[in-house]
């Protein structure tokens, strides 16, 4: 079953984050990227590209989009070929699509589906639509022999990730855990220190990352971020 698992990235378009929001002095345009995971149970897509926004986000992000289903048919599949949906998080730009899915089953963290019904916090018209229709999961779950959601908050408190068993090896999405591969492997590397027993003080890391760690990843893949992290070598 493993050997037969592929993961195909999507890109679903670009918006610009300003300045205010980089922490620099320059605005950052950021790709919007989803994922294809095929099995022989069937296909997941996790995420599905930039929603339509109010007047005053659209100003604020100047999204460029890239319609899901050209994406997908890039990819030689349609919107009725999706088994299940998973959002790392109910933000706009990670949950467009999402009514045009109406009927597949979301997976979601019931800490993210509750926050984001309690309004200021997406569109709401991309959480509650027409055949929307949830799994909430408390936690980590294994939702397909070899596919796991596993819980990683810090940019939402519900946000989740996908790892992923294949022939060669384990992918893990990530989502929005981390904005970059480099900020990834930094937290990766304070871990590896602590572990090793350097003397204080070290920069803090995420708990999490033993747990994605467990999973001994091959790779690494992010919503906003091009790049890729692949382990040194070093296996701790």
């Amino acid at each position: 079953m493993e050997k037969n698992t592929t993961v195909r990235r999507l890109d679903l378009g670009y918006f610009v984050r300003p300045a205010s929001e980089t922490g620099g002095p320059l605005p950052r345009v950021e790709p919007v990227l989803a994922y294809l995971v095929r099995r022989e149970e069937g296909l997941i897509l996790f995420d599905t590209g930039i929603g339509s926004g109010d007047a005053e986000a659209e100003a604020h992000y100047r999204p460029r989009r890239r319609p899901l289903e050209g994406a997908l048919a890039a990819a030689g599949v349609s919107l009725g070929d999706i088994s299940l949906v998973v959002n790392c998080h109910l933000h706009f730009d990670h949950c467009g699509g999402n009514p045009l899915l109406g009927g597949r089953p979301i997976l979601v963290q019931s800490t993210e589906l509750a926050e984001a019904r309690a309004g200021d916090y997406t569109i709401d018209a991309l959480v509650d639509f027409p055949g929307a229709v949830y799994e909430e999961l408390d936690g980590e779950a294994e939702v397909w022999p070899g596919v796991w959601i596993v819980p990683t908050p810090g940019h939402t408190d519900g946000h989740q990730s996908m790892v992923v068993r294949g022939g060669d090896g384990t992918v893990v999405l990530a989502g929005q855990a981390h904005d970059f591969a480099s900020s990834f492997a930094s937290d990766h590397l304070a871990r590896r220190a602590a572990r090793d027993g350097v003397a204080q003080p070290l920069p803090p890391y995420r708990p999490w990352l033993d747990r994605l760690a467990d999973f001994a990843p091959r790779r690494v893949l992010f919503a906003h971020d091009c790049s890729v992290w692949e382990p040194s070598g070093h296996s701790g």
